[in-house]
């Protein structure tokens, strides 16, 4: 396949999709004649600063190929540890094309603006003789077990909670809700409210409280989060920044809290599960939610936000309506991925049934053995190698445990031998540096909410 000039040679392509090409085979095909130095750093909260030194080619023949590149990485970047200042060192016009690029009413013109909101920060692209030193700041959280704890977990169709007494779980509940199409902040808070109230009766007192939610977490502020997608701007910045703050002073005073992505808080019950730290967690539901604690057993208060990581070079790539941009990991590591390889296998869905609805139906064939919904679920496991292979790049993660609807059933089964026979034949060095897994029956018995409860530290 060629691309920009550039000649990417693939061995593994989806059965569904033969124009896929997958991003991390573009970059190590473009990095094979790429000389000239050029490095990016992108600035977060408190100081910290990801890093990415690289190079591109620096010649007018190749100006597109190294502005593609380029642009692909600062993307991945953005979305992968979150920023608000982009530092570029290197080629001037490849810099002055990436600001463009990433400014009010440019083609990223999505993520100029969700940053600067994200970090309530203006968001800005410069040129530097030399981009500043990395500086993260992971976090050891999680992992507690003493005392009276609560642990809430806020998904988009239902929340449930927890009350752990020392490590075990004495009660949880599990109550519908429509966070996601409700506009009144004050819906959310009372549900919150009556979450932490339920477990509380179970306890003998309340030491701490943990929450994993949907959505981008700073300093355990909401930032954006799909849960409140209807809350107009004028309400989310008045009621729903600080709602779990809120939710747990005003109902038990001063104790110790917690509040981070849920992606997060599935890496950490993995690692609880497992033993072992260095877990990156992707679950495939409504969209791809991702998590990751590090080799030290850290939160790194990246945004790890994957769906919107870039994994498909191809310009025909599907499109995300939210973002607009194309390749992005939604459209293949969730239930969008199932519903547009569902028509090139022959499958006709129902255009008035729901995303979740249309993936039932796909399950059933693929229950039932139908070859045409074996060839989906083959797709996603191609597609899954390739992407687990460039997150390999960008993590260094050991374990990754894969999640969600799409996972569940012969469906999930399928995806992760596939995944694992693409590794170890396109790439034998990652194979044998990862473990992907399905979650086990020791994983489940930890639990979304329960992990949320181990969150805080008690005293000190």
């Amino acid at each position: 396949m060629n691309h920009h000039g550039i000649e990417v040679s693939v061995k593994n392509i989806p059965p569904l999709d033969p124009g896929f090409l997958p991003l991390n085979l573009f970059n190590e095909a473009f990095l094979k004649t790429a000389k000239e130095p050029f490095d990016i750093a992108v600035e977060r909260a408190s100081g910290q600063m990801a890093v990415y030194k690289t190079r591109i080619h620096g010649t007018p023949e190749r100006f597109d190929a190294d502005v593609y590149y380029i642009e692909r990485i600062v993307k991945t970047l953005l979305w992968m540890k979150g920023g608000f200042k982009v530092y570029l060192a290197g080629n001037k016009a490849v810099c002055d094309a990436i600001a463009a690029i990433y400014a009010d009413g440019g083609r990223q013109d999505f993520d100029f603006h969700f940053m600067a909101h994200v970090f309530e920060h203006p968001f800005e692209v410069v040129r530097v003789d030399a981009v500043p030193a990395a500086n993260d700041a992971p976090q050891r959280i999680g992992g507690h077990m003493d005392g009276c704890r609560i642990g809430f977990d806020a998904g988009g169709s239902d929340r449930k909670v927890s009350a752990v007494i020392d490590g075990e779980s004495v009660y949880s509940e599990e109550v519908v809700w429509y966070p996601k199409i409700t506009a009144d902040p004050d819906y959310h808070y009372e549900g919150i409210v009556s979450a932490l109230k339920s477990a509380a009766e179970h306890l003998p007192r309340v030491d701490a409280v943990g929450v994993s939610s949907a959505g981008i977490y700073i300093n355990n502020r909401t930032m954006r989060a799909s849960l409140f997608l209807q809350v107009p701007d004028d309400l989310f910045d008045a009621k729903v920044k600080d709602i779990y703050i809120r939710a747990i002073t005003d109902t038990f005073g001063d104790v110790p809290y917690a509040v981070i992505n849920d992606g997060d808080v599935s890496a950490l019950a993995g690692v609880m599960s497992l033993g072992e730290p260095n877990v990156l967690g992707i679950a495939m539901g409504t969209s791809e939610a991702a998590g990751y604690v590090d080799a030290d057993g850290c939160i790194t208060g990246w945004l790890n936000e994957l769906a919107f990581v870039p994994v498909d070079a191809s310009p025909a790539a599907m499109r995300d309506e939210w973002s607009g941009d194309i390749g992005c990991g939604v459209k293949y590591f969730s239930q969008d991925g199932v519903i547009k390889l569902a028509p090139a296998a022959g499958i006709e869905l129902d255009e008035s049934l729901s995303p979740a609805q249309k993936l039932k139906e796909v399950q059933a064939l693929m229950e039932a053995d139908d070859p045409r919904a074996v060839k989906v679920y083959d797709s996603i496991g191609v597609y899954l190698a390739h992407a687990l292979a460039w997150y390999y790049d960008l993590y260094k993660f050991r374990h990754v445990l894969l999640l969600g609807r799409v996972m569940s059933g012969k469906g999930g089964d399928l995806i992760l031998a596939r995944c694992k026979a693409v590794l170890a034949d396109e790439y034998p060095a990652v194979d044998q540096a990862i473990r992907p897994a399905l979650p086990d029956e020791k994983f489940r018995r930890v639990g979304q909410s329960a992990a949320a409860a181990s969150l805080p530290a008690i005293g000190g």
